[in-house]
């Protein structure tokens, strides 16, 4: 998940007495994403003829209030920004946008304020807090499923590495030691060990606005781990065709709803949590109109003939909640798309890519071991970019709001259209 986020700073205008103000104004962040918007004085204030609003720093070799240097300040201002993006970078882990006040809070104790409050030790437990945390985030952010099994996995790990461990475990010293025993002892790799790591902070920011726990060395810890940009797994059109072309066998019957299910979601983009909710009353015609369920952004998405033609042959059939489509559990899904890719052929060698501490790992697999409900919003992109759409209309389709989370796709349209265009050189 990708935040859009803007970070900007600017002088606090004041008046007195319908007099505006140009001696030693307050110095203001400002952070808007997701249509919220965060307002955070910094403590420094300067004079306007000293503020340069296009570089929104101190101007060189002036001084802000009490004859603080310009450099000072601005190097605050830089720590401000960086730490700001922190914030965020570890909410993208989480897969989740941050309330105004998780974002302030976070930022204040990264920067070690004087705003931030102290802490009393609480007699609750480290489990009895981890419940409680479980129980009231899942019911104010509406978790899904999926995401209290990633908790529950979390406290498997914890439980491996201390059965009744405490707040004052997770220190500096205890979140290495954390760490170092995700990697070695239970066999993650870098980027799961991230992750892990950002639901543990999760709860323990949590904690801490709780007064839970007496040590906040969680929200400085970052370890420097190695990590891979993600390959984007995809079908081609041809590869799409040869799928639809493939005999199922009349023993394995089963496979041809999970097809067309998941082809569905090749020309739709929609993914699994979308089209398994997709209802009758969401086809509009020419068009469908969902409300997504992993970020609440409501998307209208054109038909096209292929996705058109699988709502057509499902018109007539009725489906527990009114659903368009015969979709089943996503596990079982996964699992008959790679029986169904391996039936048909989809034995391509990949390599993946990964690094658990400083050791690069290179696995091989077959394509169809790689392949699962998500490869059908990956194809959908990846092929609309290489026909041509414009980039503005796929993400009006897909709901992307960034277009840094589209560069990837965009760098594999590419290689799709220089590959096709070398078959140009076989016509000569």
């Amino acid at each position: 998940m990708n935040i859009r986020r803007n970070i900007q700073f600017a002088l606090k205008r004041r008046t007195y007495k319908g007099t505006k103000i140009s001696e030693n104004l307050p110095i203001r962040m400002r952070v808007s994403y997701n249509c919220q918007r965060i307002d955070i004085m910094t403590g420094y204030f300067v004079d306007e003829g000293n503020w340069d609003p296009g570089q929104q720093r101190v101007k060189k070799n002036t001084f802000g209030k009490n004859r603080t240097p310009a450099n000072s300040i601005n190097a605050y201002l830089n720590k401000a920004a960086y730490e700001m993006d922190e914030v965020f970078k570890e909410f993208e882990l989480l897969d989740r946008f941050p309330t105004p006040d998780e974002a302030e809070d976070s930022f204040n104790r990264r920067m070690a304020r004087k705003t931030a409050k102290p802490v009393k030790k609480s007699k609750n437990g480290f489990w009895e807090a981890f419940s409680a945390f479980k129980a009231e985030e899942s019911a104010k952010n509406s978790w899904q499923y999926s995401t209290i099994q990633k908790f529950d996995t979390l406290a498997e790990h914890i439980r491996r590495w201390k059965d009744q461990p405490r707040f004052d475990d997770f220190t500096d010293k205890g979140l290495t030691s954390f760490i170092t025993f995700l990697l070695e002892k239970e066999d993650l790799s870098n980027d799961t060990t991230l992750k892990q790591l950002a639901y543990l902070k999760w709860f323990l920011r949590w904690a801490w606005n709780r007064r839970y726990n007496g040590t906040s060395d969680f929200e400085g810890f970052r370890p420097k781990l190695a990590s891979t940009n993600k390959r984007i797994i995809f079908f081609t059109i041809e590869e799409i065709r040869q799928l639809l072309d493939f005999e199922i066998p009349e023993t394995k019957a089963y496979l041809y709803r999970v097809r067309d299910v998941f082809v569905f979601c090749c020309f739709t983009g929609l993914r699994y949590s979308d089209v398994y909710n997709l209802r009758r009353s969401d086809v509009k015609g020419d068009h469908i109109e969902v409300t997504t369920v992993k970020t609440a952004d409501t998307l209208s998405i054109d038909l096209n003939d292929v996705a058109r033609g699988i709502l057509e042959k499902y018109k007539d059939e009725s489906f527990p909640g009114d659903k368009a489509l015969p979709v089943i559990s996503n596990q079982k899904m996964n699992d008959y798309l790679k029986e169904l890719c391996e039936l048909a052929g989809f034995n391509e060698p990949i390599r993946v890519t990964t690094y658990r501490a400083a050791e690069r790992i290179d696995t091989v697999y077959p394509k169809y071991a790689l392949i699962g409900t998500h490869q059908g919003r990956k194809s959908f992109i990846c092929n609309a970019l290489a026909a041509g759409i414009p980039v503005n209309v796929v993400m009006k389709w897909t709901g992307h709001s960034d277009y840094k989370a589209m560069k990837p796709y965009i760098d594999v349209a590419d290689t799709i259209k220089a590959r096709e265009m070398n078959k140009m050189n076989n016509l000569l």
